[in-house]
């Protein structure tokens, strides 16, 4: 569109270029479905051939029995009936091999022959048949078929394609004005030295290039339509195609994480979610589930727990490559192995990994396929160690029994299990034995035909205080050889299985194509639906029917038909060229035989400029852009007016219509003028002296009636061919257009009518003439029909191509929607290309906080759980506030324990945005003033832990709200505890996509196993950090209490603090950081982490 209230514009050509026959050949070939597209117009060229045959049948017959009905002398014309019907028949012969699909496909040029065959047979027919009356009965009849075979070539013929019906044209053309004009050249009126009578001979050229240019633009505006058709055609199986992998996709993601059977509600409120989101823009979709806890109870499943041996040592030797690099390795064979064994995995903790048999499916037998797995998951970690170089093992635990299985929470959907017996398989595990698998004693009963050598179980369970209270007796399972090969990930297929699919797409773009309607005109068709309708005239179903009527041709859709006809027409300055060019053909043909008078000048005059203005305005955009298309040009506001005034001509149907009809009105006018100087009494007294005194007839005295025919046969064929009007209104003005004109030559001019040349001996010409306006239009409006059919069958296309869009909008908003729920924003663009073939993916940061939260004294029991699911969906409604340059990352739930990461965004900058009226905007705020200084002497972004450090006091403050509604509640006291420990730890960290199977991002390093333990050594109500952390607190002004020297496995006796917190839960600040310049803090602060002992008691 052209921007409106400026001086000056750039052009705009973008819409109309889509619709130019260059670009859309151009585009075929690109998308590769040019060769498609010419067999689709040759299907279509062999359908016309039946809408052909059935018209000029019709015209034979017809012809046929008013000469036998209405001649006097049969015998004079039964050559003439004879000639119609023979050549009919030979015609009908000809082009019926063209039905033959197959014989066509292999042999274009059939098309091709069988067209000139035939077009040389009506031509034959017409001029032998005038040679005959000529020479026998000397009667000078004019010919019958010279503007239908044009017709004919044009819309009917199988001749495909533009050049080829073009050149026929010329050809049958030149054909009659060689015969008319040389071989009658000495005995009747066209005489080449007279003036007067050239413009007689050139009246007649204009009347053939003007058909030829009404066929020519029909062959073109169709050519144009149906490519256009086509590649919307082809989009739209595309999108399909899309769409059904893009769910596929969609449907194999979420399965990965959840069962189908959870899986299910979560689909269907994602994409119902999205929907809604596009009718009310501006809504938060990104909340997937809220308050809906999907969670099943599985009571005969066996659990393992495996953990990597001696893996705390590996965070701390092993580079970022190196150890995500290990654990893709590690986790791509378990998940393989897991998948033959039909074994869930659930997910992995740092260097555990957890798995379920029995879970998505019952299996009797759930107890071997975990001891199995078990089994393959050491040989592989020995194959690994023997292969790297590197000191690890496995230790595994087994526990069979019963379980909860499903999600809790609003944010980073992760399926998980709890329960007793998943505890238990988790001590087992703890407590087990490097190289063996640590069983219960009801796992060793659920074993079915148990062959493994079976040993006590180890001292450490026996001491834990959790497997004794419940009465836990375990046993070992010593390692056992086994062949690797079986397990191991087959070799890649991706290339195979591309081209597999590739193929795929093309049979089915080939079926497609081959379903592509080819015209309304088909018996077949017509006689099924017929029978369908007469069967089922009450119950028949709406769906089976046709889109469109078929005799109307109107969208049995309303609301269709409406959007239909305000579609913007960019192919109008074409119909209006054309309008141009015929009406400047009738302007001179009416100056041929009629000059008389100024007022004949007046209506030329006036008409000429009726039609030119419309042809200025409809072309000064596109002469503009075949100027300027590769220069940037600002227009002047005059032609930016022109330019607004062209596209409402395009977008506006009324607009259109006035265009429209102003044309027709011209044409009228111009042949008004031709008969409203016709003196009829005058024309009958110079007939009858010119047959009594052998008078030369004087051709202008009157008008030269087949002149006029051929007027209004233009006019008809205009009126009928100009693009974008409502068909029916089309189809009415030619039909008024004809009678009227037929009126007017039986009523007021009979006489000059019943005086012309006829087509055949004894035939009155008043029939003649009548029969080929008939003929005109009822040819135009076969050809118009088809148009119509497949312009509105593109239009359909459109709309349907438009919904599956929208739905594919949908479903990519869903995907992105269920990935931002797994994995980080930054990273879910780079899980459909390298994460999704399985490849390995992961990320180094420098300074990354960590959280540990755990809710303390939980039983996981349905009760609790409920509860828990609150909890963690208020946690989860935490995230929103920290979603922009402070963006706090959920990594996973494990059990009661949440786990949170701030500064895994690669953007992450120190920006506050003022606006956002909560808890973490006022207290970096505040903090804000501390930092700045500090940043610029260290170089380090720091600000992470603070963020990570205000959303812990953000969930202690949400759980101390939650405990106060819960007191208001009438529900068991001892289902929850307002008791939460949180450790927090910070430094390089580790993140990642690793694994084979199911899409989970996790991180690892020191801090996160310095953060675990934090939490785990930690006490209900505080935050527990380390002393690298509390140095950066310090920094922003935030009191850090020493806890004291603190035991942390894997890392010896550490010094730890606690997270000033008040009463009203808000940090306690230094005063002295109030009380003096930020720049002598700053000096204080230095990077060996020396200043410690300022905040030790």
């Amino acid at each position: 569109m052209i921007p409106r209230n400026r001086k000056s514009c750039k052009l705009d050509f973008t819409q109309e270029v889509v619709w130019e026959r260059k670009y859309l050949k151009k585009k075929c070939k690109e998308v590769g479905v040019e060769k498609e597209y010419i067999l689709y117009e040759k299907r279509l060229r062999c359908n016309s051939i039946g809408v052909f045959i059935f018209l000029h049948s019709a015209v034979t017959l017809i012809h046929c029995f008013l000469l036998i009905m209405t001649c006097q002398y049969l015998s004079i014309v039964r050559i003439d009936i004879g000639f119609y019907i023979g050549g009919a028949l030979l015609i009908i012969i000809v082009l019926s091999i063209n039905f033959k699909e197959e014989v066509i496909r292999k042999h274009s040029w059939i098309m091709y022959a069988s067209s000139v065959i035939a077009a040389s047979l009506m031509v034959s027919v017409d001029l032998i048949l005038h040679v005959y009356h000529m020479s026998t009965d000397n009667w000078d009849v004019g010919s019958f078929y010279d503007t239908y075979v044009i017709y004919s070539i044009y819309l009917f013929m199988p001749i495909p394609f533009i050049k080829g019906p073009l050149i026929l044209g010329v050809l049958v053309s030149l054909s009659y004005i060689t015969y008319f004009f040389a071989y009658l050249d000495s005995k009747h009126l066209y005489q080449m030295n007279n003036v007067v009578q050239f413009n007689q001979m050139v009246v007649d050229v204009l009347h053939y290039i003007c058909f030829n240019m009404l066929g020519l633009f029909f062959r073109l505006m169709n050519d144009i339509i149906v490519r256009s058709s086509f590649l919307d055609r082809q989009q739209y199986v595309m999108e399909e195609i899309w769409l059904r992998s893009a769910r596929k996709q969609e449907q194999r993601l979420l399965h990965s994480i959840l069962p189908p059977q959870i899986a299910r509600p979560f689909q269907e409120d994602i994409r119902s979610r999205v929907a809604l989101a596009g009718k009310r823009r501006g809504h938060r979709i990104h909340n997937v589930k809220e308050r809906i806890m999907a969670i099943q109870n599985h009571p005969e499943v066996s659990i393992l727990y495996a953990d990597v041996v001696n893996y705390t040592h590996l965070t701390t030797t092993l580079t970022v490559n190196e150890l995500v690099t290990l654990l893709h390795d590690l986790y791509g064979r378990f998940d393989v192995a897991a998948s033959y064994f039909k074994v869930q995995r659930i997910k992995f903790l740092g260097d555990c990994y957890y798995c379920v048999a029995g879970l998505s499916s019952p299996n009797p037998d759930h107890a071997k396929c975990c001891i199995d797995l078990g089994h393959c998951m050491i040989a592989h970690i020995r194959e690994v160690r023997l292969n790297r170089h590197l000191n690890i093992d496995m230790r595994i635990g087994v526990n069979s029994g019963s379980l909860l299985a499903g999600v809790i929470g609003a944010a980073k959907l992760q399926y998980d299990i709890w329960g007793n017996d998943v505890m238990i398989a988790g001590k087992l595990e703890s407590t087990g034995r490097p190289g063996h698998i640590h069983i219960s004693e009801r796992t060793l009963g659920s074993i079915l035909n148990n062959t493994y050598e079976i040993l006590p179980g180890t001292e450490e369970a026996l001491q834990d205080p959790y497997l004794s209270s419940h009465n836990i007796h375990t046993f070992l399972i010593a390692a056992i050889d086994i062949k690797l090969e079986d397990y191991e990930l087959k070799g890649d297929d991706s290339k195979l299985a591309a081209e597999e699919r590739t193929s795929s797409i093309e049979r089915e773009l080939q079926v497609e194509y081959g379903k592509l309607p080819v015209g309304t005109f088909n018996i077949r068709d017509f006689i099924r639906f017929w029978k369908k309708t007469k069967n089922k005239p009450h119950n028949m179903d709406n769906a089976s029917r046709p889109i469109v009527d078929f005799f109307f041709l109107h969208f049995r859709d309303p609301r269709l038909e409406y959007n239909y006809m305000r579609q913007p027409d960019y192919m109008l300055k074409y119909s209006i060229l054309l309008a141009w060019f015929v009406g400047i053909s009738l302007i001179y043909i009416q100056l041929v035989y009629h000059d008389k008078g100024d007022f004949c000048y007046y209506v030329n005059i006036i008409v000429f400029i009726t039609m030119t203005v419309p042809l200025f305005i409809a072309w000064f955009k596109k002469m503009c852009y075949w100027r300027y298309k590769k220069d940037s040009h600002n227009f002047s506001k005059w032609a930016c007016t022109i330019f607004r005034i062209a596209e409402f001509m395009q977008r506006n149907l009324i607009s259109r219509l006035c265009v429209y009809m102003s044309t027709i009105i011209a044409y009228f006018c111009l042949i008004s003028v031709v008969l409203v100087d016709c003196d009829q009494e005058e024309f009958q007294v110079r007939h009858i002296e010119d047959k009594l005194y052998h008078y030369e007839p004087d051709l202008f005295m009157c008008f030269h009636p087949w002149v006029l025919t051929n007027m209004a046969c233009l006019m008809i064929g205009m009126s009928v061919i100009f693009t974008r009007i409502p068909w029916m209104v089309k189809i009415i003005v030619s039909v008024l257009e004809g009678l009227i004109y037929v009126i007017i030559m039986f009523f007021q001019f009979e006489y000059v009518i019943h005086h012309s040349k006829t087509t055949n001996p004894y035939f009155l010409p008043e029939y003649a003439h009548t029969y080929i306006v008939g003929i005109t239009i009822v040819s135009f409006y076969l050809m118009e029909r088809q148009a119509e059919f497949n312009s509105k069958v593109n239009f359909n296309w459109r709309v349907e191509l438009l919904k599956k869009q929208q739905d594919a909008v949908i479903t990519n908003k869903s995907i992105t929607i269920l990935l931002q729920n797994i994995l980080p924003a930054h990273v879910v663009s780079v899980y459909l290309t390298s994460i999704a073939r399985h490849e390995l993916y992961y990320e180094d940061y420098q300074m990354v906080a960590v959280m540990f939260a755990t809710l303390q004294n939980f039983i996981l029991d349905l009760a609790n759980l409920r509860v828990l699911n609150e909890i963690i969906t208020e946690f989860d409604k935490i995230l929103y506030y920290y979603r922009k340059d402070y963006l706090v990352e959920k990594i996973k739930i494990v059990g009661c324990t949440y786990m949170a990461a701030c500064g895994l965004d690669p953007r992450f900058s120190g920006h506050i945005d003022g606006n956002d009226n909560n808890s973490i905007s006022k207290e970096v705020t505040r903090a804000q003033r501390f930092l700045a200084a500090f940043q610029r002497q260290t170089g380090v972004r720091n600000e992470v832990v603070f963020v990570l450090t205000t959303f812990a006091l953000d969930l202690l403050r949400t759980l101390w709200m939650c405990s106060n509604v819960y007191k208001k509640l009438p529900f068991d006291r001892g289902v929850f505890s307002a008791d939460m420990s949180i450790g927090i730890s910070c430094g390089e960290v580790m993140a990642g996509v690793v694994g084979a199977s199911q899409v989970h991002y996790d991180i690892w390093g020191n801090p996160v196993n310095m953060a675990s333990r934090m939490d785990s050594t930690g006490v209900s109500g505080h935050i527990h950090i380390t002393q690298e952390t509390a140095v950066i607190l310090r920094a922003y002004g935030i009191e850090c209490d020493y806890r004291g020297m603190t035991f942390v496995k894997g890392r010896g006796v550490l010094p730890t603090y606690f997270v000033g917190i008040d009463e009203d839960y808000e940090f306690r600040n230094i005063p002295e950081f109030f009380n003096r310049p930020t720049v002598n803090i700053v000096t204080r602060m230095r990077p060996d982490n020396d200043d410690i002992d300022d905040i030790e008691p």
